[in-house]
């Protein structure tokens, strides 16, 4: 057996590299089927545009609006901004946005332009936030209060308020999480934006929505129209969409930015983003996703891929374990199976609690599979989500 890590070694003169690839590209094929535990979708074929564009450099450097330089995918990359956002009903005059490495350099544009605007803001969380966003905060410099989370993962409304009042002096950056990463919660920004509202407060709401947004938005249930009050959002482009490298689309409302006005000499083009060169094949794949299915495609992806959700639930509850789900969730959270159904199926875990995805492309055949393996297994006890009449 090919150990990986020898084989790999750049230090050799020689390095079989067909043999290192081809480990790679099997080790994926062989444990694809059981890794059921993260958000990526399985069902799209992009080939097309790796084999036509994958063997060059696109680089999107500068903002998605320039028309400068060579060997770029701006165009794909405007197109894709203006699908996401007229999806999400975001206003046209009042828009910006780019292709992203993923979520959270989404989440990190988006709090920095809301940061630099209100520079004296205290930015609030729940503590079941995407691990991104303390570290984002801590990056910024920022205060940061954290809101306690429902054991369902949803936000503590009450605790929200109460750490709003406490801090109603200042501006206040409010994060809401579109699908929790455990359990795929979203919380209520109209519910959020009232406790604001209530307490007199200015400042930016943002939504990372990076599992559930486009899936939401399909539903219509996440809106960033004039009455939504949210002011910038972060979508991840290798979840739902099933794009092959991490991506992900940021928009913020423009009146909140102060972006950069002169071009860089070097580039010849104006410095909006976070990274400067950015992906363009990531844009080129987004874009071909959109093109091949369209709204009802991607809406009929989202219904099916919740029709295996909820038999997996009923699946893993004939199996003799406990198991839920949001309706609107691909996510189906169960008490952490022992070590050796764990050794085999790579299932997201979190102390006492587990989940599986079942994104795009994730079958009934594999969630058979799972509660075949389950069944007379010894399990621990799952905490119950709490009440909150």
């Amino acid at each position: 057996m090919l150990d990986l890590a020898v084989a790999a070694d750049l230090s050799r003169e020689d390095i079989d590299v067909t043999a290192v690839l081809d480990h790679l590209v099997q080790d994926a094929a062989a444990t694809a089927p059981t890794s059921i535990g993260y958000p990526g979708a399985v069902d799209l074929d992009h080939t097309a545009v790796m084999t036509r564009l994958g063997s060059r450099l696109w680089n999107n450097i500068g903002d998605p609006s320039d028309r400068g330089g060579v060997a770029h995918t701006r165009v794909l990359e405007q197109a894709v901004i203006a699908w996401v956002a007229e999806l999400l009903a975001m206003p046209a005059d009042d828009r910006w946005g780019y292709v992203t490495t993923g979520g959270t350099e989404g989440n990190l544009s988006a709090l920095l332009a809301a940061y630099r605007r209100w520079p004296t803001a205290r930015i609030f969380f729940s503590e079941a936030a995407h691990y991104s966003i303390p570290k984002i905060v801590g990056m910024l410099g920022a205060y940061q209060a954290v809101v306690r989370a429902h054991p369902d993962g949803e936000m503590d409304y009450d605790h929200l308020a109460e750490l709003i009042r406490r801090r109603r002096r200042w501006p206040a950056i409010v994060v809401a999480t579109a699908g929790t990463t455990m359990t795929e919660a979203v919380d209520d920004t109209s519910r959020i934006r009232a406790i604001l509202a209530e307490h007199g407060m200015v400042g930016h709401l943002h939504v990372d929505a990076a599992l559930s947004g486009i899936p939401l938005a399909l539903d219509g249930k996440l809106r960033l129209d004039d009455a939504g009050g949210i002011g910038s959002i972060a979508i991840s482009g290798h979840k739902f969409l099933g794009v092959p490298t991490p991506c992900g689309v940021v928009l913020i409302r423009d009146s909140v930015r102060n972006p950069a006005k002169q071009p860089i000499a070097y580039t010849n083009s104006v410095d909006t983003t976070v990274t400067g060169s950015r992906c363009g094949l990531a844009a080129a794949l987004l874009w071909h996703a959109i093109a091949t299915h369209g709204r009802e495609g991607h809406r009929w992806r989202a219904t099916e891929a919740r029709r295996v959700a909820a038999y997996a639930v009923e699946k893993i509850r004939a199996a003799g374990w406990r198991a839920w789900r949001y309706p609107h969730a691909f996510t189906v959270v169960l008490p952490t199976p022992p070590e050796p159904v764990r050794a085999r199926w790579l299932l997201a875990t979190d102390g006492p609690v587990s989940h599986l995805i079942c994104m795009p492309g994730i079958t009934k055949g594999q969630i058979d599979a799972l509660a075949a393996d389950l069944t007379g297994a010894v399990r621990a006890p799952i905490p119950r989500p709490r009440s909150r009449r």
